[in-house]
């Protein structure tokens, strides 16, 4: 006991048009088909390549569950993504995930993974990170 607290923070691995939407303040919805921890408040975003770094953080203001088309019926509007290939990703699923995007940031200089120590791998969808606080 007595070590110093810490937080945990998410880094996702996002497609580069969405990244870039989410940061632009454009999509201010990620959609997963799994849920994050419920004491995850920042997501460090990873664009997927060409870019290949982490390009800024958002802060989650809401984590909702439910079905595919509760979830398009409350957020479709604001995801950035036409319904078609929204109900494609979410295929037979019975559950979609709608991370609701409170404030977005781009970092004036993009990181790679290699300078975040430890060096986490690229995530698939999500991994956690331990911040000290």
């Amino acid at each position: 006991m007595g070590g110093a607290a810490t937080k945990r923070i998410a880094l996702m691995a996002i497609h580069q048009k969405w990244a870039d939407a989410i940061m632009n303040g454009d999509k201010r919805v990620e959609f997963r088909k799994r849920r994050l921890a419920d004491d995850i408040r920042t997501v460090w975003v990873y664009a997927t390549a060409p870019t290949s770094k982490v390009i800024g953080k958002f802060t989650v203001g809401e984590i909702v569950t439910g079905s595919p088309a509760s979830i398009w019926a409350r957020f479709g509007d604001i995801g950035e993504i036409n319904h078609d290939d929204f109900f494609a990703y979410y295929g037979d699923a019975h559950t979609a995930v709608a991370i609701v995007v409170s404030e977005a940031e781009r970092f004036a200089d993009a990181l790679a993974l290699a300078e975040i120590d430890p060096k986490p791998a690229v995530p698939q969808s999500f991994a956690y990170l331990s911040v000290p606080s």
